[in-house]
């Protein structure tokens, strides 16, 4: 599966080397960014709720704040549609409470993809915080994209234009963990949203 579509970046040619697009104005060579060492799990069943729960295992990393018993946000995620990401950040924003009496921050942003922009992407995935995509009205994590960046030395300005979403299914452990969305293939009408998530143990 491949992603591509316009949103809010001009699709641009991609070149092997720095190439001219009209006066004044580059295309640097296409990069790609991932987030390293994540863990590798898989979801306990193909159900939604199982495909959630793996998904913020992975992003979160941490079995004290995420999903197993006793764990933080344990009551949280099993409360919250597995098939609504807006459900899943109003559940998840704000403070929580781990095991040992501490407090946990759950920031949870969701977006409409005609709200997303490259450079709140790209720089999640540098950060090293996946986010979810909703594709197809199926769970998929966000663990790097591809992307070409555009000088304007004329204007001193650049822009980024995504090019590829390298996603992990969590269903499987097998070749069909690797997905990519292709804006230039895929329908960008069927991606619902995306959620960007980070927690702080306080």
């Amino acid at each position: 599966m491949a992603l591509r579509s316009g949103f809010l970046l001009r699709a641009v040619p991609v070149c092997l080397t720095v190439c001219g697009l009209a006066y004044g104005q580059f295309a640097y060579p296409e990069q790609e960014v991932q987030v390293r060492d994540l863990p590798s799990l898989t979801a306990r069943s193909t159900h939604a709720s199982d495909v959630l729960t793996t998904s913020l295992e992975t992003i979160f990393n941490n079995p004290d704040v995420c999903c197993g018993k006793n764990s933080a946000l344990e009551d949280s995620v099993q409360s919250s549609n597995p098939k609504s990401l807006k459900d899943i950040a109003g559940k998840l924003q704000g403070k929580h409470v781990l095991s040992d009496g501490r407090s946990v921050m759950v920031t949870a942003e969701y977006l409409l993809p005609s709200a997303v922009n490259s450079g709140q992407l790209i720089g999640a995935i540098l950060d090293q915080h996946p986010p979810l995509m909703e594709w197809n009205s199926h769970l998929y994590l966000v663990s790097g994209v591809t992307y070409v960046e555009t000088a304007d030395y004329s204007s001193g300005a650049d822009s980024k234009a995504i090019h590829k979403f390298l996603l992990e299914d969590q269903r499987y452990s097998d070749s069909r963990r690797a997905v990519s969305f292709d804006r230039t293939a895929d329908d960008w009408s069927k991606v619902q949203g995306f959620l960007f998530l980070q927690a702080e143990v306080q």
